[in-house]
């Protein structure tokens, strides 16, 4: 998300997010978040429509302060809601630390039925490790490897192997961030 000014009402989340983390608050705006992306999801339910599935961000926080699949199942229980809706994004760099906890969390969440993704995939240092660790629906690679400022498109080349290593593993891969036509 691009910075708005504070005269247009908004701040980036690059601005209010680490603020947040750092006071201990980021697990409650999360929980807020997935209960209101629940609450709309089951209004579109019950207004008729067939919505498609919503990513919601868990961060390494929420997994160390709570029990995020139990939450989760709760909120899809209390909003008579099929897992199938709710896609979660996990960032790579909440997989550096505590292995254990990670692997059986995501393996909680995919017993649950929900997708579980690897938000931000090639942006820390134990992508490849994780990878064969962890049964994961989808990897979402960072969006600095799109960027135009090289002149030698070793991006480029870092994600056809990223993406040829994906079709192997049959795991599905997004490029987030592309906005130009060199980009795609």
């Amino acid at each position: 998300v691009r910075w708005m000014s504070p005269e247009k009402g908004m701040v980036s989340p690059g601005i209010f997010i680490p603020v947040l983390e750092k006071n201990g608050f980021i697990a409650s705006l999360d929980r807020y978040v997935w209960k209101k992306v629940c609450e709309w999801l089951r209004s579109l339910i019950d207004r008729g429509f067939s919505p498609v599935p919503v990513s919601i961000n868990v961060s390494r926080i929420d997994i160390y302060s709570m029990d995020v699949p139990a939450y989760l199942l709760s909120l899809l229980k209390e909003y008579d809601l099929s897992p199938k809706l709710l896609q979660v994004e996990i960032t790579e760099s909440a997989y550096a630390e505590n292995n254990d906890r990670i692997i059986r969390t995501v393996k909680q969440l995919r017993d649950a039925e929900l997708w579980v993704m690897m938000d931000d995939f090639g942006s820390g240092y134990s992508s490849l490790n994780v990878l064969r660790e962890l049964e994961l629906d989808l990897i979402k690679l960072d969006m600095l490897f799109l960027s135009e400022k090289s002149e030698d498109n070793r991006g480029g080349t870092i994600i056809s192997s990223i993406v040829r290593m994906a079709k192997w593993l049959n795991l599905p891969v997004i490029a987030e961030g592309v906005e130009t036509m060199k980009q795609a």
